[in-house]
């Protein structure tokens, strides 16, 4: 394990940082979720299959599908719907997921992502005064409601590769919420540092006591409402969800609110998830021979991302330097600033829903392509002791005139993450997200005298809150009716590129630093030879194009000295991701968790 992998002082278990603004250019990182308190892991060797998810009872839910002769498929749906009792604050049957599925022979992508209603507008986000709102004040009520998409997505992809019935992947979850389960230590500080979630009367009278005080960790919560609802699904399909009662009650929470939003059973009864292209790229890494790297395409920003960054690593000609005492250096650590912000400022440029937007070229894969890579990378300067690049700007990867104005800075939250192999060659990543925590703080129940219900998603803020930029061209990820907003999350499935055996299922929540947190752990096993969990429990760092922000405790001052020194702004802060991988082994495979979450890994 790498030594220095638990040298991190997240200090007190509530992080102030995380409850910041929207990054402005300064010190502040916004996160999706607080950061808690860490647990040191050091991954787990499986013979037969695997499932990671960010929750241990979710975890055994997926497992009992799995030794009950059901597919990757059937454990995910397991694994989801009981995440929606025990981790309402990240995902559940109220948002939306993205999903790569492998099953031996062609990989698929799967797009759950939430649309806009039909009554959204451009200006959805914009005050009266033409200003764009508080991101807070955006978020909570109706007004950020996307459409919900998991659970159509996952019913599509059941159809597909399910081999348990769809019914019988409900009851770990049924029995839960019926007989009650214990609220985890993450759950307990998520919810005391929560105010907005007690304006809700239906959330308040389920996550609180009678006195306003959030229940503690280890506290039985039954949500027989959740059971009721999932038992519909279970019977009935979607339509459990988007039709009827459920539905009315959907509508009714996001209309009736103060700050109200526009979906409408309609928009709920015609949601379609789209099986799209996967979108891959080759890298030949230093540990292993040449893989391929397959993830979502937009709305998803995050595989075209990460295959920027490292493709612009390996274009530069620059050998990757090792880990000095089990950490990457400056020198590396300000390469991969470079290339990230050259490859983020080309995904507020161009990446927006492809139903709405075309790609630069006619292709996403321009973005992606060795030459256009290289011309990117030479921006960077050769010597490692450069000077931070003073601007950086949008590449042209096509010939067409740019039609876009790039999207400000804005926060982008989310989410929690699934990986699983079974034993019939199948293997999924599924990044699945309600967006902020506790998304909208909109719960919904149906008025029939249970308590609980399901949370609600803030997904729309995910477009951008302008509609025009600057130079009065439309900026790509505006609000439009039926449209998917852009996403960072970023599941990803790799495969040994001459043989097309799968190698590694990966992924992470943590909003628009997701592409960070997966692009670390890949880079970790593919160049510096470590196992998943090794990879895993490296530091986090990134940035979003301003400063660069490396964890807590992570790294050595000589560190942030030597960055500082090439002209970077430095910020030391918490970076709770969620991280799961699993990765194949001679002998089987080999899972980790991330330590700074509740995951684990399960499997034979």
């Amino acid at each position: 394990m790498v030594p220095s992998a638990m040298r991190r002082a997240f200090g007190a278990l509530i992080c102030l940082l995380a409850c910041a603004p929207a990054w402005l250019g300064a010190q502040a990182l916004a996160q999706p979720e607080l950061a808690g308190a860490t647990t040191a892991k050091t991954g787990w060797a499986r013979r037969s299959y695997a499932v990671a998810a960010a929750n241990p009872i979710a975890t055994q839910a997926g497992l009992e599908m799995l030794q009950a002769g059901g597919s990757a498929i059937d454990a995910a749906v397991a694994v989801q719907m009981v995440l929606t009792l025990v981790e309402p604050q990240s995902s559940g049957i109220g948002g939306g997921a993205f999903l790569m599925h492998f099953d031996g022979k062609s990989t698929q992508a799967f797009d759950g992502r939430e649309t806009a209603p039909a009554g959204a507008t451009p200006a959805l986000f914009l005050t009266a005064n033409g200003r764009p709102m508080g991101f807070k004040d955006a978020v909570v009520g109706g007004r950020s409601v996307g459409v919900p998409g998991a659970v159509a997505m996952l019913f599509e992809a059941h159809r597909q590769h399910g081999k348990l019935p769809w019914k019988t992947l409900f009851a770990p979850a049924i029995r839960l919420a019926n007989e009650g389960f214990a609220v985890s230590p993450r759950m307990a500080t998520l919810l005391a540092s929560e105010k907005a979630l007690q304006g809700d009367a239906v959330a308040k009278a389920y996550f609180f006591d009678a006195d306003g005080k959030p229940w503690p960790a280890g506290h039985r919560l039954r949500n027989p409402e959740l059971a009721a609802i999932l038992q519909s699904i279970a019977e009935q399909g979607p339509s459990g969800l988007t039709t009827g009662r459920t539905a009315e009650a959907m509508v009714q929470a996001v209309q009736t609110h103060p700050n109200a939003g526009t979906l409408s059973q309609t928009d709920l009864a015609t949601y379609r998830p789209v099986l799209r292209e996967p979108i891959c790229f080759d890298t030949t890494p230093v540990t292993m021979p040449a893989v391929r790297v397959c993830g979502m395409p937009p709305p998803s920003s995050g595989t075209l991302a990460i295959g920027q960054i490292l493709g612009m690593l390996e274009a530069s000609g620059v050998a990757p330097s090792a880990l000095t005492n089990g950490l990457p250096d400056a020198a590396w650590l300000h390469r991969y600033t470079e290339a990230s912000r050259l490859a983020l400022a080309d995904r507020a440029q161009f990446v927006a829903d492809p139903d709405f937007v075309a790609a630069p070229g006619g292709d996403w894969r321009t973005l992606l392509a060795p030459a256009y890579l290289r011309q990117r990378a030479a921006a960077i300067p050769a010597d490692p002791d450069a000077r931070r690049m003073p601007a950086v700007e949008p590449g042209k990867p096509g010939t067409t005139p740019l039609a876009w104005a790039p999207m400000p800075d804005q926060t982008e939250f989310g989410t929690s993450h699934i990986s699983i192999v079974d034993g019939f060659g199948n293997a999924l990543a599924m990044t699945t997200t309600i967006e902020d925590a506790w998304g909208s703080r909109l719960m919904v129940n149906r008025g029939l005298g249970l308590t609980g219900g399901f949370l609600l998603n803030n997904q729309l803020t995910d477009f951008s809150f302008e509609p025009i930029g600057p130079n009065g061209l439309p900026i790509a990820n505006r609000v439009e009716p039926g449209k998917r907003p852009r996403s960072s999350m970023s599941p990803v499935l790799v495969f040994d590129k001459e043989s097309g055996r799968l190698l590694i299922s990966a992924g992470s929540p943590g909003g628009a630093m997701i592409i960070h947190f997966t692009a670390k752990t890949l880079y970790g096993m593919l160049n510096w030879g470590l196992n998943a969990q090794q990879a895993i429990n490296l530091p986090n760092f990134g940035t979003l194009g301003g400063p660069v922000f490396l964890e807590q405790g992570g790294f050595p001052a000589s560190t942030l000295d030597a960055l500082r020194a090439r002209g970077h702004t430095v910020t030391e802060v918490p970076m709770p991701s969620g991280l799961q991988a699993i990765m194949r082994t001679p002998t089987g495979y080999f899972g980790g968790a991330d330590p700074r979450r509740e995951g684990v890994v399960l499997g034979d």
